[in-house]
């Protein structure tokens, strides 16, 4: 009986084409300092947060007066003022521009599993040429502590789009205003938050923050303000 003939040389591993791209989809961030030709944008976000925040019946701001009051050409510097950072998200890496010699802008890359599909990508479309889009933003000012003897930030919105959120860009636009606080030497950064938005306050509190639950708002707005206006003046 003849041999068994020997088994054949086993094949080459195929070879692959080198990965030239990162595996998942890539995404680009960018907070810089807002201008005043940011305004329609940031209207658009103030609205978009009154929305989810269920509070359409106050809102009033029109892009005229946010022009008028946050980049009134007699206001202080940045960060002695009312001040806007605008956040900026981007398919491909933002370039070397410097809006503001106030504000470095800051930038950071995250690579998730599936792309960000954007509902409104050309209403947000940003002044880049690179497929950038505005996602978010926050506007915040010095306020003081007593106690401290310290002048601080009070963050009046913090509002990430929604197709942007649960991805660290919250997170990048608060850490960008506790660095502020932190390096120019100022004692606290505070906001508040609605009581049922428990995603937010979960947020806040793993990013270190204390909600204080022994304080409560005061406000006095609208006709009840303006009755003061018509008070008789007890100091003449």
């Amino acid at each position: 009986m003849a041999a068994a003939a020997p088994p054949p040389p086993p094949s080459p591993a195929p070879t692959l084409p080198p990965q030239n791209n990162p595996i998942g989809h890539p995404l680009f961030a960018r907070i810089r300092l807002a201008t005043k030709s940011d305004v329609p944008h940031i209207h658009k976000l103030i609205h978009q947060m009154a929305v989810f925040e269920r509070l359409t019946h106050l809102f009033s701001a029109t892009e005229s007066s946010l022009s008028s009051t946050l980049f009134d050409n007699n206001l202080s510097p940045p960060f002695h003022s009312f001040t806007v950072l605008l956040l900026e998200t981007s398919p491909t890496p933002f370039p070397q521009t410097h809006y503001s010699t106030s504000f470095t802008p800051i930038t950071k890359s995250f690579t998730f599993d599936l792309p960000i599909a954007d509902p409104e990508p050309d209403l947000f479309k940003s002044a880049e040429n690179n497929g950038a889009v505005v996602a978010g933003f926050v506007l915040f000012f010095p306020n003081y502590s007593s106690f401290l003897a310290k002048p601080g930030f009070y963050i009046e919105d913090l509002f990430v789009r929604e197709c942007y959120r649960r991805r660290g860009l919250g997170k990048m636009l608060l850490s960008a205003v506790a660095a502020l606080a932190a390096k120019i030497g100022y004692g606290r950064v505070e906001w508040v938050v609605l009581d049922w938005n428990v995603n937010a306050i979960r947020f806040y509190e793993e990013m270190g923050a204390q909600v204080l639950q022994e304080w409560r708002i005061c406000r006095l707005t609208g006709e009840n303000l303006q009755a003061y206006a018509r008070m008789p003046d007890y100091n003449n």
